[in-house]
C-alpha cells in the first residue's frame, strides 16, 4: 500500500491518476487551493477504494507553506512513497505580452513553485534512499513558440530542473519522472477546438502509472508527441522564425 502526496490534486490529470491509485487501495494526501473541490474528489476516491484520503488547502505560490504541508502529509500517512506535482495554469500568451507582472506570475506558478517544492521533497527522498517523484511538464517546453512561449519557457525550466534532479537522485534509488503531455482535453482547454492529437486525462494517467511501474525517467503522452516534438526541434532557426506555430 503506497502513501502518495498529490499537489494540484484538483487538476484533471491529477484526478484521473488518483482514481487509478485509489482502485488499488493506495493512501492519498490531496493538496490544492479549492477546499470544496478537494472534498468532492476525496469522497469519490474513497468510494473507488482508497484506504485513506486526506485533504490539505494550500496555494503552491505560498513558498513558506511548502514545508509545513510536507510535514503534515508525512505525519498523516506515516511517511511518503510517491509525490505527484500537477499544479499549474495555462498562460494567456497575448495578455502576458502586455504585462511583466502577469508574465512573472505565470512563471512563478508554472515553474518556480515547482522548483521550490521539489527541493525539500528531493532532500527527504534522498535521505530515505527510495521513492518516486512525478512532475507534470509539457511538450511546450521543448522549444519556444510564439503561441505560448511564456508557458513553454516555464515548462522548459521544469524539464531541465527535473533532468538534473533525476541524475542527482539516481544513485539514491529515487525515481524522478518528467511527464510531457501534448494537448489534453481538460477544463483549462475547454475553449480550444479539439482534434485527433488531443488526449483524455485518463489516457495521460494510464501513461504516468505505466511509466512509474517501469521506473522511466521521461515520457511523452501520448507517445506520438515524441516524434512531433523531434520534428519541431529539428527545424532550422532561420526557417523556424518564419513559420507560425
Amino acid at each position: 500500500m503506497k502513501k502518495i502526496l498529490i499537489i494540484g490534486a484538483t487538476s484533471a490529470i491529477a484526478e484521473a491518476t488518483a482514481r487509478l491509485w485509489a482502485q488499488r487501495g493506495e493512501q492519498l494526501f490531496l493538496v490544492g487551493r479549492n477546499a470544496a473541490r478537494l472534498d468532492a474528489i476525496a469522497a469519490d476516491l474513497r468510494v473507488r477504494g482508497s484506504s485513506k484520503v486526506l485533504t490539505y488547502v494550500m496555494d503552491a505560490n505560498d513558498f513558506a507553506a511548502h514545508v509545513p504541508m510536507l510535514d503534515a502529509a508525512e505525519q498523516a500517512l506515516g511517511g511518503l512513497d510517491t509525490v505527484l506535482l500537477a499544479h499549474g495554469t495555462l498562460s494567456d500568451q497575448q495578455a502576458c505580452q502586455q504585462s511583466v507582472e502577469l508574465t512573472l506570475n505565470e512563471i512563478t506558478t508554472n515553474a518556480l513553485s515547482t522548483v521550490a517544492l521539489l527541493t525539500p521533497i528531493a532532500n527527504r527522498f534522498e535521505a530515505l534512499k527510495r521513492g518516486s517523484i512525478v512532475v507534470i511538464s509539457s511538450v511546450a517546453g521543448d522549444r519556444g513558440r510564439q503561441s505560448n512561449y511564456v508557458y513553454g519557457s516555464a515548462k522548459a525550466l521544469v524539464t531541465a530542473f527535473t533532468s538534473g534532479l533525476r541524475q542527482r537522485l539516481a544513485k539514491s534509488g529515487v525515481v524522478v519522472l518528467t511527464v510531457k503531455p501534448g494537448f489534453v482535453d481538460t477544463p483549462m482547454t475547454a475553449s480550444f477546438k479539439k482534434g485527433p492529437l488531443w488526449a483524455t486525462p485518463a489516457r495521460v494517467a494510464h501513461d504516468i502509472d505505466r511509466a512509474l511501474c517501469k521506473r522511466q525517467g521521461v515520457i511523452y503522452t501520448p507517445a506520438f508527441w515524441c516524434l512531433i516534438m523531434a520534428i519541431i526541434r529539428s527545424i532550422p532557426e532561420r526557417l523556424f522564425v518564419r513559420i507560425k506555430l
